[in-house]
């Protein structure tokens, strides 16, 4: 049994993977509103609230910029935004108030052309131009999310030591974080120990974080699992909404992160409440 109000663990709560499948408009005051609730929640280390991608590929995300300059940042939350090339870098190196750049980068060949249109050596060059991008520009960090990093739907070459030997080679040109994602629900918690406990062997000195997508039922299961083997970093969306538009047509959402709070950090019942009927209230459809 875990236990609760642990203060090594940080939670990451992400909007930005909520919402951007949502099909119709969502005002972009109203994300404000809600990421802001967030932020002043203080139950979160850091929050994933948008991304720099094509408008085109991601509607729901093409006013991030916007959303950003209405959030009431502080010191305590950092804040993490998504991009898929050197050009989305580009725009996010250029605004102080984000400390993280989120980078896809698929174990998955077929997944990783399905969401950033390029083969995954394509991917390691884009993070090696990231990296060059982002040195020295406000003390951004890059993270570079491991994707399928469980197993994937398509056929796809995976295995542990796949997993560990492309960390390795991101590592060696200067990437320091990772989250460690299933996208489509391909963990198990048998192999989410399994990954973390080869990972913390190989890597002891690395803090990786994780982001699973799953069904509600085994949801506490895999955390549980990632927990023992040594993850203090979890990472979740309120209600359990989300799922990459660019996956499989089946979405799968994101552990919810009530669940999380409740695992962590119990007696954040009227705090947790609040998020969620300020979520229900953000994607509520008015059109």
């Amino acid at each position: 049994m875990l236990n609760n109000n642990n203060p090594f663990v940080s939670l990451v709560d992400c909007p930005r993977d909520a919402i951007q499948g949502i099909k119709y408009p969502i005002d972009t005051q109203r994300k404000i509103n809600y990421i802001n609730l967030l932020i002043k929640s203080k139950l979160f280390d850091c929050i994933d609230f948008g991304s720099f991608v094509s408008p085109k590929a991601v509607p729901q995300m093409s006013d991030t910029r916007m959303v950003l300059d209405g959030l009431e940042k502080t010191d305590d939350v950092k804040l993490l935004a998504i991009i898929a090339n050197e050009r989305g870098a580009q725009t996010a190196t250029e605004l102080s108030q984000i400390d993280y750049l989120g980078y896809p980068f698929s174990i998955s060949e077929t997944f990783q052309q399905r969401n950033t249109n390029s083969s995954i050596e394509e991917a390691f060059t884009n993070v090696q131009g990231i990296l060059d991008i982002i040195h020295g520009k406000n003390n951004q960090e890059l993270v570079v999310y491991i994707s399928m990093a469980f197993g994937n739907p398509y056929g796809d070459d995976w295995s542990l030591e796949l997993v560990s030997d492309w960390i390795g080679s991101l590592k060696e040109i200067g990437v320091e974080r990772f989250s460690i994602a299933d996208t489509t629900g391909e963990a198990t918690p048998s192999s989410v120990s399994s990954l973390f406990r080869k990972l913390a062997n190989d890597f002891p000195d690395n803090n990786f974080s994780v982001h699973l997508h799953s069904q509600v039922e085994s949801a506490l299961l895999k955390v549980d699992a990632a927990y023992e083997a040594g993850c203090r970093q979890f990472e979740g969306a309120i209600l359990g909404y989300g799922g990459c538009p660019f996956a499989k047509d089946e979405l799968v959402g994101n552990i919810p992160t009530e669940l999380l709070v409740d695992r962590f950090q119990k007696g954040a019942y009227n705090q947790v409440q609040l998020l969620m009927n300020g979520f229900q209230d953000l994607i509520r459809n008015e059109l």
